[in-house]
């Protein structure tokens, strides 16, 4: 069990990049989901021992992580957004550099990672050529190394083409049976996919803690669609909340929060809410979304 308990970062100047942040997080997958500048990474740096917090403490199997990062270094596996690799080397020569920078070692343990992340076909091709679902798996590679008990990664999907997007998707769900993922991104869609469990946060707090049906849900009956012409566009929001503005064979249709669950206008219709409706609202400070359920 991961514990992270009234969690506070300010940073130099007196920017809260975390204010009394409270979590319990146990085996699985857990999504934290928030826009750029939410406080996502100073929360991930604080658990993987990169960084000390202003307050509260954070506990893994009942040991203090801030007092002993030690610990969890020992027991983390990483993967942040952005992480080096040396384009000359092959793909298992970078993976043998990580597992020694690591300290881990065993017979066969390369190209056995390499074979579990589907990249053994490749593994003597300099990393300079790989794309950049290729550099992603390599990088799960290294995190998956030694059977850690916390794997972190960081915005895991950006920028993949949509069939490498789904190999990291099943990558990251296998190892959350026997791990506990902490999954963080801006991306509704890699929290529907993967996380039984998420935190949504909003400028460092935690807004709300739930599950993509339970947050589905909350808005069942209260989200209408409908087409509408691009110069109305702009006065939609007037009455109620657009969580949704898009293009279908270059004509604009919006998604609009009705919280009494009437329709706006009868060209507007009911339809099933989805997790990106829900988040919108909960980034609304005028919008209690549990009022709706």
């Amino acid at each position: 069990m991961l514990r992270i308990e009234s969690l506070t970062k300010i940073h130099p100047g007196g920017v809260a990049a975390l204010t009394d942040v409270s979590l319990e997080i146990g085996k699985g997958m857990f999504g934290l989901l928030g826009p750029n500048g939410a406080g996502k990474s100073t929360l991930m740096k604080i658990l993987t021992g990169l960084l000390a917090p202003s307050a509260g403490s954070v506990h893994l199997d009942g040991v203090d992580i801030v007092a002993r990062p030690e610990f969890v270094r020992e027991k983390l596996g990483y993967l942040p957004q952005e992480f080096g690799l040396y384009p000359h080397l092959t793909g298992r020569q970078m993976l043998q550099f990580f597992l020694d920078l690591k300290g881990i070692s065993g017979d066969g343990l390369v190209d056995a990672l390499l074979g579990e992340v589907n990249l053994l076909a490749v593994a003597n091709r300099k990393v300079g050529t790989y794309s950049g679902g290729m550099r992603q798996r390599l990088g799960l590679a290294q995190a998956i190394a030694g059977e850690p008990r916390l794997v972190v990664v960081d915005e895991p999907t950006a920028g993949l083409d949509p069939q490498e997007r789904q190999r990291v998707y099943r990558l990251l769900s296998e190892l959350g049976k026997k791990s506990t993922v902490i999954l963080s991104t801006h991306l509704v869609e890699d929290v529907a996919v993967l996380c039984p469990r998420f935190a949504v946060l909003r400028q460092g707090r935690v807004v709300r803690v739930t599950s993509p049906g339970e947050a589905r849900g909350a808005l069942a009956g209260c989200i209408f669609e409908g087409r509408i012409h691009e110069e109305e566009l702009e006065g939609a929001g007037d009455r109620f909340t657009v969580t949704q503005a898009f293009l279908v064979e270059g004509a604009m249709h919006v998604r609009l929060f009705a919280q009494d669950g009437e329709a706006p206008e009868p060209r507007f219709q009911s339809v099933p809410p989805t997790l990106e409706d829900a988040f919108v609202l909960m980034m609304n400070d005028e919008t209690d979304i549990t009022r709706a359920a």
